[in-house]
């Protein structure tokens, strides 16, 4: 395994440095982690992760640079690097926004180039990370496919689907944990109290994703398993469908990808 730089150790460049540790796809000898305020970095530092606040030598002893900075910062740490780039580095970043192209344009060198966008699962090796490659071969993007297939799920797609994966696999987190918390709230009115609601809902939206992950079915299938003639289930899902569920959360993701389109 290529040796790591991970430029900007805040709470995802600090998520995918364990991630990438806990899964054993590298070692902590090949991990090196910057940020400003270094101090912040000292829990990976005692794993023997290095840490620094250089970026500049971080990219010198590394072959595959993680761009794990704010977007509004990542053009003026390509800058501070630039001279320290080779044709033998994999550029990785993870900045919302910020295309393969303003990343070239930035670095003035022919570099392979990925977009990758996990969300906070990464945290937990959980994330769906959707990746796109600019000038890379098949080894190198089978190689960053690899490594976040330790953090998770990783899927390539489209330069033009960025904004599009960052809406529905990033922000479609708190969409989902929204509906948790509601389920939670539904359950303490029918009589649970607070800490059993979230013990249910909880396991029951982890089974329902992992009945179409390992089943591969359309989730109108499973529902149909579950909603008998003048049942609970149909009344209850009816009533929701009356209240707008379904348009409310499709109105939502087309909100926040406008949102962010502009």
């Amino acid at each position: 395994m290529q040796k790591i730089a991970i430029l900007g150790g805040g709470n995802l460049g600090q998520a995918i440095a364990w991630g990438l540790l806990e899964s054993k796809s590298c070692t902590a000898e090949q991990l090196y982690v910057t940020r400003n305020r270094v101090e912040r970095l000292n829990a990976l530092k005692e794993e023997g992760v290095k840490v620094s606040n250089n970026n500049l030598e971080a990219v010198q002893c590394s072959q595959i640079i993680i761009l794990a900075v704010k977007p509004y910062k990542i053009l003026d740490v390509l800058d501070g690097i630039r001279l320290a780039l080779t044709p033998e580095h994999i550029i990785v970043s993870v900045a919302t926004g910020i295309t393969t192209e303003q990343i070239l344009s930035a670095a003035q060198k022919e570099l392979s180039v990925f977009r990758a966008m996990p969300n906070t699962a990464i945290a937990i090796r959980e994330s769906i990370t959707c990746i796109c490659a600019k000038n890379a071969n098949e080894t190198e993007r089978q190689k960053i496919v690899d490594l976040f297939n330790n953090l998770g799920q990783a899927v390539e797609i489209q330069e033009e689907l960025m904004e599009a994966a960052t809406v529905l696999g990033a922000c479609g987190i708190a969409y989902v944990l929204r509906f948790i918390r509601a389920m939670m709230q539904g359950g303490i009115e029918i009589g649970f109290g607070a800490e059993i609601a979230s013990t249910i809902a909880t396991q029951t939206v982890k089974g329902a994703a992992e009945l179409l992950i390992k089943g591969g079915k359309h989730p109108e299938e499973e529902i149909d398993k579950v909603t008998t003639p003048k049942g609970c289930t149909i009344s209850g899902l009816n009533e929701m469908e009356h209240r707008g569920f379904s348009s409310s959360l499709i109105k939502g993701i087309l909100n926040s990808y406008q949102k962010i389109e502009k």
